[in-house]
């Protein structure tokens, strides 16, 4: 379960996430540079993947410390399901 803080960290994270996306969309009506909007969306992934990062911390973290590590190798194989999506 995401703290209150984290929750906020993230959803400002997310927030920025689609301010560059609508930035990108602007980008692409206005016919600008190749490389400008390649550098935009690299700086997108990057983001997105904070957010996966910080998500998957938090779960793990969640499961290390509770009762779904010890539901056993269902639980395991679902986190490694996740951490290879993430």
């Amino acid at each position: 379960m995401l703290t209150a803080e984290s929750r906020q960290e993230l959803i400002g994270r997310l927030r920025k996430i689609e301010g560059q996306a609508r930035g990108i969309q602007r980008m692409i009506e206005e016919g600008r540079e190749c490389g400008e909007i390649l550098n935009q969306l690299a700086s997108v992934r990057s983001a997105t993947r904070h957010v996966s990062r910080e998500l998957l911390r938090n779960y793990l973290e969640g499961c290390l410390n509770g009762p779904a590590c010890a539901a056993g190798d269902a639980s395991l194989n679902d986190l490694v399901d996740l951490i290879m999506r993430a």
